[in-house]
């Protein structure tokens, strides 16, 4: 695959990334709880010969969020073996979470899908931020920051070892002499560290992929670290041009300082898209969801994506300064927040939130499909990103948008395939197959 083609991923949310966009599409309020939804959108991203699609996950709901959003936070997995029926070429990636799963358990679940969708899974890697989720597992209190992600390069090796658990040749077959698997090569992973213990094979042989692909999207230091050193797919990026190209180049020197290639390392950052034949109808698009958003939501949303219960708060008073002073933020996002605190040490809650970005979608282009075509090269050519996941701000039609109109463009100017290069979600983004065997781990 040439350099210079470019890699998508679609990123799927019900009706629409911008929060407003469930109350302009026509569908059926309640369409986003059912598989049709989701597989239409996979087939529209692949009749785009997209990359992949992309599934978040929440694994505690605030309340205040059934208010302003449609909930769909079904488990990734489930639906994207799915979607692997009723597809037969577009990656599948669903996020996990270090923090409240067991490892043996979900690398038994990437590997289930990347068997059932003939090798097209990707594990997004997450440390989850928000404390409520603690309750919800029975835990009394949330992981530090940086106890997370220590947490999080451990579960990552084990996961790893359990994928490895099987060599590729172990599978024999012999009728004759009644040898279904050779014992011999079957490498239990008998890992014991400071936070997990686990013993066993897992109870079937290695999948098609090897690994399904490694995705992150953490953009905290600690967060980089993590996917400098094992991520092959980033998701995160900063909003700006040039934030983004010391973002992409400051990754590579750390993949490149762990030992690996930095070319196995493809950076497609979120990118929210609101497409029209014009700009200033683009632009109309843009407004309507823009008039519409609710400004108790923005604030609320801000504290809850910084890992703060928005219930605790009240926006009209200054966000406590006790929160900002002196004391490390728990993730990116609280740092912005509380950034803005101690800039505006004096103001509301409700005012220093208000031009926040609470969500992945930190930039939101608005614009024709040409010039979205030339945004994504301006960007590329920069040395900023390898491609974008494709946040539309209403689905499926602004992915429709970008599959029928901004894709051709891009495939005239040589910059986007015109055929998927093989069965594999490996094979789509260019990436080798890690062999079996502990010498390889990183």
């Amino acid at each position: 695959m040439s350099a210079r083609e470019l890699h998508f991923n679609a990123f799927v949310w019900p009706n629409g990334y911008h929060e407003s966009a469930w109350q302009v599409v026509d569908d059926d309020v309640r369409g986003v709880l059912g598989l049709p939804y989701y597989a239409n959108i996979a087939r529209i991203a692949e009749r785009g010969l997209m990359d992949t699609v992309f599934l978040a996950d929440n694994i505690a709901i605030a309340e205040y969020r059934t208010t302003h959003l449609p909930q769909t936070q079904f488990d990734p997995i489930s639906v994207l073996s799915a979607l692997a029926g009723v597809t037969s070429h577009i990656g599948l990636i669903g996020t996990g979470s270090t923090t409240y799963n067991k490892p043996w358990e979900l690398a038994r679940r990437f590997a289930t899908l990347d068997h059932l969708s003939g090798g097209r899974a990707g594990w997004n890697i997450v440390t989850t931020v928000t404390p409520l989720a603690a309750a919800n597992y029975g835990e009394s209190a949330h992981p530090e920051h940086g106890d997370r992600y220590t947490r999080a390069h451990e579960f990552v090796d084990v996961v790893t070892r359990a994928w490895d658990s099987w060599e590729d040749e172990a599978v024999v077959g012999d009728r004759a002499r009644g040898v279904w698997a050779d014992r011999g090569k079957l490498h239990a992973p008998r890992f014991h560290g400071q936070f997990y213990d686990v013993e066993g094979i897992l109870p079937f042989p290695r999948s098609p992929q090897g690994w399904p692909v490694l995705v992150q999207a953490g953009q905290s230091p600690a967060g980089v670290a993590l996917a400098a050193r094992y991520a092959e797919l980033v998701f995160s990026g900063p909003p700006s041009l040039e934030a983004a190209v010391a973002f992409r180049t400051d990754l590579h020197a750390q993949a490149s300082a762990a030992g690996r290639d930095p070319a196995q390392l493809l950076v497609l950052p979120a990118l929210m898209v609101t497409l029209g034949g014009t700009e200033a109808e683009a632009k109309e698009k843009a407004q309507r969801l823009e008039d519409l958003a609710s400004p108790e939501f923005r604030w609320q949303n801000v504290l809850y994506t910084a890992g703060l219960d928005p219930d605790a708060f009240d926006p009209d008073v200054p966000l406590p300064a006790e929160l900002w002073t002196g004391k490390a933020a728990p993730s990116s996002r609280a740092e912005q927040l509380y950034a803005a605190a101690r800039a505006r040490p004096d103001a509301s809650l409700r005012d220093i939130t208000a031009d926040l970005k609470s969500g992945a979608g930190q930039f939101h282009f608005v614009g024709t499909p040409e010039q979205l075509a030339d945004h994504v090269i301006a960007w590329q050519d920069a040395g900023a990103v390898d491609g974008f996941t494709i946040m539309g701000s209403t689905l499926p039609y602004e992915l429709t948008t970008f599959v029928d109109h901004v894709v051709p463009i891009l495939q005239r100017k040589g910059r986007f395939r015109t055929g998927y290069a093989g069965s594999t979600l490996r094979d789509h983004l260019g990436l080798p197959r890690p062999p079996a065997g502990r010498e390889t781990r990183r």
